[in-house]
Formats: C-alpha cells, structure tokens, sequence
C-alpha cells in the first residue's frame, strides 16, 4: 500500500457519515428500488427517451463550444422526500468542438466527480480540454448531487452527512446520464462513452451497466464494490465508527430487518465454504449465548417454541445440537415503499412481461439468495451480550454490516453487464490505499473481456501524475468502438 496515500489522508481534516446510516426507512427504500435500477430492463423505461433537458447558455470560444444546462434528476421523481432539493437539480456543461472532424463521428464523453470534485473547472481542464484538443472527443461534465451548486447548505465541503446519501447520490447519476445520453442520441452525437476517477469511476461503471447500447467505459482509480473504501481502505480512517456503531445497537431495525435485506455477490461467486469454516469456529461461543437468550425470554415469560412445540425449557438433540426458535412475529411493509413501488410499477408494467430478472445475460448476482444476514436468535443473543462484549468487537458488527449495505448498494455483481464488456478499460494504481483490491471480486471476473491496465503507483499519485494515462485510454476506448460499430 501507499505510504503516500497513507500520509495524504492523515492531513485531511474531513470526515464521512457523521450523522450516522441514515434512516432506516430511507435505507429500505433505497434497498427496494436497488432491485429496479440495478436491472437493464427494467431500469432502461424508468427515463423516457425525451426525458426534458435545458440548455441555460451556448457560447464559443477560440478553442471549443461550452454549453451549460441542467435537468431534474429523474431519481427524486420515483423516490421523493428522500434527497435534499438542493439535489434535484443536475447541473452540466458539455465542451464540443467549434467544428466536427468527421461529419459521421461525434464521441462524446460523460464525466462523473471524483470525491471532492465540485462544480466543472477540474474536469474542464485536465480531462475535457485536452480530450478534445487529442482526439476530437466532446465531454459532458455532470455535476455529483450533494457536490458544487447540488450541495446541501448545511454540509461541510465533501463530507456527505448519511451512508445513506452516497447510495442516492449513485441511483441519481444512474438515472440522470441515462437523460443525458438519450439527450445525446438525439442531437445525433456518438459514440458515446462513460469516465470517472475514484469514487467518480464507480460511479461511471454503475451508469454503464444500464446503458442498452455498447458504451465505451474507463473507470479509473474503482473497483467492483465500494466497500473495500470505506472499511479496508485509508478512507475507513475518516468514518466516525462510533456514531455508526451506537446506531446500529440503539436501534434494532437495522440488526433485526436491513441486515437481512442484504445480497452480496462476494459470497455467491467465492463459495459458502469460508463461512461455513467461520460457523464451525464460532458454534460453541454462539450456543453459549443462545442459552443466555433463552434464560432472558423465560424470566420475561415469554413463549419459547421448541421443534415446532412450547417448551419452558432449552434441549439438545441426541446429537448434542441444540434446536431452538424463537417465536416472532413479522413486521409489515412500509407504506413508503408501496407508494415507491407502485410509481416504478406504473412506468415499466407495460414492459414486464418482456423482463426476466434471473437472465444470467443481463442480471448475473443480483438474484442471488446468499445474503449476509444472521439468524435471529444470534442477532437476540448480541443485544443481550452488548454490555459483556468488547469496544472492538462492537466496531467490527458495524464494520460488517457497513460492508453489507456497500456491497447491497454497490456491488457490481448485483448489476448488468455492460453490453460490450470489451470496450472498457479499466485503470488501477496497484499501490492503491484508497482503493484496496485484496480480498474482493475483480472486475474482469465480473465482466470477462474487460481490459486492466495498472499505473505503477498509489492512488494519490496516480491522479496527480497519470491523467495521460486515462485520456490515453479513453481514446483506445473510444477507437474500439468506432471500428466494432461505426465502420
């Protein structure tokens, strides 16, 4: 790992997540309309193919042409009340060339910010401008939701206020490039492709997968998930674990019904025979508690039902095994996300008998039953314990379940594959301390095909030193497109 990467963090006085996961009802939202935008199919209809979007001003200057124009994020329109209105309002400029070079080829080149990227200039002029200028390729220049002109007035610089806010920040910039290549077809530009640096690479690979058409990609800087950042990374440094951590245990609907709403491809594709050695190492501990569970209910004089039958007392089987359940009973849906559901169901029912959600060609995890969840006598057992159980072993449960809603909200493998898996070009700092690869599912396993190019450096000097390196390969993106479909 970067030591530079280590060091640079350190100085940075920012801090993520402060007020905590979000809110819980927030988060099941967020998890439902997941199952939506995560499926081509289905989220291809959720923005109509003359979705509005306003050009505000048109100027140009000796070198290029600069519009600037806006449109309202599609997202806040299927989940309202759940982003601030300072969100709802995408800010863009798009840098073209006062005169075409070719009059069939008109690349054009979305960019989505880096974390702390706010507003257009860095963009404009380390990426966009020289684009351009090399290789004739025109850019749009989004603006994040929650970053410049989209940020709330009560957040401080990058420093997103929920957990929560990073997974809308993501389902909007989805939606919203989707408007916006739709907007590009229909001014007849293209090829048209996706980039981002960091935390804006992820995002671009995410706004990738949903795109119908083959789309050129260079995610640079990102991985698979988001959830190597945020707990293995130097940015797990500048997340206040306690607030999370106090959180999750204060409140039981994110142990008892969130928890268990999470799908992780990590488990499906590396097998359940990691876990299954982790189960054999934790039984007896986890029996132990469960006794202690047991013995709470009783004093409480609540109803123990034992292999189907109330028993006041615990047993064992002839094998030694204990066999305990703990009657419950079930929580019922929350009328927000019924009305959510109901809104996407009134725009994509007419295409439903068209879609097939399991279709391994466009949807390759994201029905995958492996879940990181826990059974509900172990998440009973861990509440009761929390007075008995150390301060580290408090932060790893939040650790862990952090890892599950990033991997839930995130995780590439819950997403389509790209059309075209061969235009994209990935590009990795193999010193990378924000970005840790060790441990989480490539990205060219994820999308075989896929190209890896490594920069020979951590993550910190990879964007100060190599932005040549990732026009360089966003222009050999671009050429595969062109000789595999315009020629």
């Amino acid at each position: 790992m970067s030591r530079f990467d280590q060091l640079y963090r350190r100085l940075l006085l920012s801090k993520f997540f402060t007020k905590g996961w979000g809110k819980p009802e927030n988060l099941k939202r967020i998890f439902e309309f997941r199952k939506t935008i995560s499926n081509r199919e289905t989220c291809k209809h959720l923005v109509e193919k003359d979705y509005p979007v306003h050009i505000e001003k048109d100027v140009t200057y000796s070198d290029c042409r600069i519009m600037e124009g806006y449109l309202i994020s599609p997202f806040c329109r299927y989940l309202p009340g759940i982003a601030p209105l300072e969100v709802e309002k995408a800010s863009f400029q798009v840098i073209l060339p006062r005169e075409w070079k070719h009059p069939r080829l008109k690349p054009v080149c979305l960019h989505l910010a880096g974390t702390g990227d706010h507003f257009f200039w860095r963009r404009r002029a380390l990426m966009a401008r020289p684009l351009l200028k090399e290789a004739g390729i025109a850019s749009i220049i989004l603006e994040n939701p929650y970053y410049g002109s989209r940020k709330p007035k009560s957040q401080t610089r990058s420093s997103l206020h929920n957990v929560s806010d990073l997974f809308v920040m993501g389902g909007a910039l989805v939606l919203e490039s989707l408007a916006l290549f739709n907007w590009c077809e229909r001014q007849g530009w293209g090829p048209l492709g996706l980039t981002g640096v960091s935390m804006g690479g992820h995002m671009a690979s995410l706004a990738a997968t949903n795109w119908d058409k083959p789309i050129s990609l260079v995610p640079c800087l990102s991985w698979s998930t988001a959830s190597c950042a945020f707990t293995q990374g130097v940015l797990s440094g500048a997340i206040p674990w306690e607030v999370l951590q106090t959180q999750y245990f204060e409140d039981s609907v994110y142990e008892e019904e969130i928890r268990n709403l999470i799908y992780s491809p990590e488990a499906l594709y590396k097998g359940a025979y990691p876990y299954g050695q982790q189960f054999v190492k934790d039984y007896p501990a986890s029996m132990q508690n469960l006794d202690q569970v047991l013995e709470h209910y009783r004093q409480r004089g609540q109803e123990i039902i034992l292999n189907g039958s109330a028993n006041a007392n615990g047993s064992a089987s002839a094998n030694g095994s204990h066999s305990y359940e703990l009657a419950q009973s079930q929580s019922s849906t929350p009328t927000k996300i019924a009305m959510d559901t109901e809104k996407i169901s009134n725009v994509t029912k007419s295409e439903q008998t068209k879609v097939k959600l399991s279709d391994p060609q466009t949807l390759q995890y994201a029905t995958s039953k492996s879940r990181l969840s826990v059974p509900n006598w172990a998440a009973n057992s861990l509440k009761l314990s929390r007075k008995k159980i150390s301060k580290k072993s408090l932060t790893q449960e939040s650790v862990e379940f952090m890892r599950g809603v990033m991997d839930e909200c995130t995780h590439l493998g819950n997403f389509s594959i790209p059309v075209d898996p061969s235009l994209i070009i990935i590009v990795a700092a193999k010193q990378d301390a924000y970005i840790p690869r060790n441990g989480v599912l490539s990205l060219d396993k994820l999308w075989p095909g896929a190209e890896i190019r490594y920069i020979n450096s951590g993550h910190v000097a990879a964007f100060l030193l190599n932005m040549d390196v990732f026009r360089k390969a966003i222009i050999d993106s671009f050429d595969r497109q062109t000789k595999k479909y315009y020629s």
